[in-house]
């Protein structure tokens, strides 16, 4: 009689390796890009859930990042290390894996939008309900099949027009999009980091678009006492400060910035957890944290109802739930007849995704 020895599973240290690196991905980017750091909590969680083992160690792991070129030592020989290009790569990959990649595995044509596709240049990877108009070779043929047999069964297969699917079509209307970042104090308060989410989508979305949509343009900017841009390298190391909020600010750096592009859609994506705060008077600055302000709601009221005059469609995403800032966030989209959405943090990557993927399809 012939029988298995079965062995415990022993971890090659190339599965350990690519284990710990899932790890540090995630705990440099809430380390704001502070090796160091990362690696004494990369150590602790080692102590507490014994990571490793004897043949690789925590000691090993560092070996291989700078071998591999993930990490380098600080050129100011004070023993430091530092992330390098590499990883900075990497870890705006795994912001798009672990955003973008949900929607991926949605369930095709879960969600409505206000505009259809017909008659655009490009077909994506989207797909909906046929509808009376759209042509034959748009038709998604294995999905329809598929829709066919639940729908009818197979013991007396046919395929109907109510079975039929098709690739969602997508114009080709250059983008140009500003994401603002609220990086004042207040994203940090009270436990809640809110910071870490805001960097992970804006890393995320900077890839889609190189990735998807080469031709449209995506520039970031962080607002707090002042407003000022930030390039795709800085966004790993992006930490909040001891600011109030100037959304003034960060919205006429946007708007300079989106009336210099000649794309067809231009947006304003702004992320915040408060309401604004400070603006630029005389020289100096005007602040005032207690209650919503009329001097500065106001300028924030103009500069809206600016964007709108300049087509530029504001979406604000409000990662706190405040209800009383709910009257600030009505009259600012009222204003510019944009969107505004309450979404905490969760949901938030998917919520932006969404958003711009359907404005895609808007035929101006």
């Amino acid at each position: 009689m012939l029988g298995y020895r079965f062995n415990a599973y022993e971890a090659k240290p190339d599965d350990l390796f690519n284990r710990l690196l899932t790890i540090f991905k995630q705990l440099i980017t809430y380390t704001s890009g502070d090796v160091d750091e990362a690696i004494d909590w990369l150590r602790q969680l080692d102590k507490e859930y014994e990571l490793t083992n004897p043949d690789y160690t925590i000691d090993d792991f560092i070996n291989e990042l700078k071998e591999k070129g993930y990490i380098r030592n600080e050129p100011d020989n004070q023993g430091g290390l530092a992330i390098t290009a590499k990883t900075e790569q990497l870890i705006r990959d795994n912001a798009l894996e672990k955003i973008f990649g949900k929607l991926k595995k949605s369930a095709a044509g879960n969600h409505s939008t206000k505009f259809n596709g017909k008659g655009a240049e490009d077909l994506s990877d989207e797909i909906r309900a046929y509808e009376f108009g759209d042509a034959p070779q748009n038709i998604a043929m294995m999905q329809s099949l598929q829709q066919a047999q639940i729908n009818n069964g197979l013991d007396e297969f046919k395929i109907t027009e109510n079975d039929l699917l098709v690739f969602e079509q997508e114009y080709k209307t250059q983008t140009s999009t500003v994401l603002m970042i609220d990086i004042s104090h207040s994203m940090i308060l009270y436990g809640e980091d809110r910071i870490t989410p805001a960097k992970m989508v804006a890393m995320a979305l900077v890839e889609m678009i190189k990735r998807k949509y080469p031709k449209d343009s995506l520039d970031i900017i962080v607002f707090g006492d002042d407003a000022w841009p930030i390039t795709i390298k800085d966004l790993p190391y992006l930490q909040v400060g001891p600011y109030y909020t100037n959304t003034v600010a960060g919205l006429e750096l946007a708007m300079s910035i989106l009336q210099k592009k000649k794309a067809g859609n231009k947006q304003i994506f702004m992320i915040t957890d408060g309401k604004p705060s400070c603006i630029k008077e005389n020289g100096g600055y005007y602040k005032n944290s207690n209650g919503l302000d009329r001097k500065i709601v106001n300028k924030c009221l103009t500069l809206a109802a600016a964007c709108k005059k300049s087509k530029i469609e504001i979406t604000t995403f409000m990662v706190a739930n405040d209800y009383y800032l709910q009257s600030f966030i009505d009259e600012f989209t009222d204003a510019n007849q944009g969107k505004a959405y309450f979404t905490g943090l969760k949901g938030l990557g998917e919520m932006i995704f969404r958003d711009y993927t359907n404005n895609k399809r808007k035929k101006l």
